[in-house]
């Protein structure tokens, strides 16, 4: 079985749309068809989500923005990008290490965060802030920190053993950029902040969707009334041309010295990740958000297909990478 799958793609490709199709397929067909064991989630779309709610306190309160430039705009300090990882590696760390999850604290969420930017090397938020405001912030973001803990470790399991953890994220860079994309774009910038533990048993369904699909899908999945949904949510037009403008995945697999991977440099050495792609430039998982008894079974038989078949591929090369 896979170990940890890392699921990758431009916004609103169909990688939450492919988790929702994998939690509802029997554990018969991950296991038999996909090459998954019971699954376990991470994302790192909910500390966004929880960012943008922290500004929207501070400018009501007349106070500065700490992590975007404005509502509609991207992170104010790009290192942000790797914060978000970080973030996921303690997630991580929590489940792999059977840990009880952490208390449901806007305070403990803070320094969490202050402590995943200093990581990074960003400027602290919450610790050079007037204690008056962090404490105001602290206490009007209670009811988002339980929100989010509940998402993250709500139904989490006791334990990953025999179990495949999916990590889902995007990356990317601004329209008409150069390959290497430049830190803290892209995904080897994105990687090479997960942490070797996560690296070292992990493989890669990217779901290719061209730039431009994934702003119309952005657009037609948009949910004004749900923002902080994983299903629902929508990336700001100048986030998607500036930072999700282009991606480096297909760079990344054309560069690497090993064949159905991606390599990635990392503070503990250089990682070869397994990698298989899974074209959805045609729109097949939109249907998916559908409740299953609306699923069209030509719609569902085609997307099976091609993933048995991606997974397939995608099992074969962890395998030889293991091996190697």
């Amino acid at each position: 079985m896979l170990d940890t799958l890392l699921l990758l793609a431009l916004p609103a490709s169909g990688k939450s749309e492919m988790r929702r199709y994998l939690d509802y397929a029997s554990q018969d067909v991950r296991e038999n068809q996909f090459h998954l064991g019971e699954l376990a989630q991470l994302d790192d779309f909910p500390y966004v989500h929880f960012f943008r709610v922290i500004d929207e306190h501070l400018a009501d309160l007349g106070q500065p923005l700490q992590f975007f430039q404005g509502h509609e705009e991207g992170f104010l300090h790009r290192k942000d990008w790797g914060t978000l990882l970080r973030l996921v590696n303690d997630d991580y760390a929590i489940l792999a290490k059977e840990e009880p999850s952490p208390k449901a604290s806007a305070l403990n969420l803070f320094s969490r965060i202050d402590k995943a930017r200093t990581l990074v090397g960003a400027p602290t938020v919450f610790e050079a802030m007037a204690p008056e405001i962090r404490n105001e912030i602290a206490t009007r973001m209670e009811g988002e920190a339980e929100r989010l803990t509940n998402e993250l470790f709500g139904s989490r399991p006791e334990s990953l053993k025999g179990r495949t953890l999916i990590i889902e994220f995007a990356r990317g860079g601004a329209e008409g950029a150069s390959m290497p994309l430049k830190a803290p774009h892209g995904y080897a910038y994105a990687l090479s902040q997960l942490s070797a533990d996560i690296l070292k048993n992990a493989a890669v369904l990217y779901i290719w969707v061209d730039p431009e699909e994934s702003r119309r899908k952005n657009l037609a999945r948009a949910n004004p009334d749900d923002p902080g949904s994983i299903l629902h949510h929508s990336a700001p037009e100048s986030v998607m041309r500036n930072d999700y403008g282009c991606d480096d995945m297909a760079y990344l697999i054309e560069s690497s010295d090993r064949p159905d991977t991606i390599q990635i440099e990392h503070e503990e050495g250089l990682f070869h990740i397994p990698v298989a792609r899974f074209d959805n430039r045609v729109d097949r998982t939109s249907f998916i958000r559908d409740e299953p008894a609306d699923w069209a079974p030509a719609d569902v038989d085609s997307l099976h297909r091609d993933l048995v078949d991606a997974f397939g591929r995608l099992q074969k090369a962890y395998d030889q990478n293991q091996s190697s």
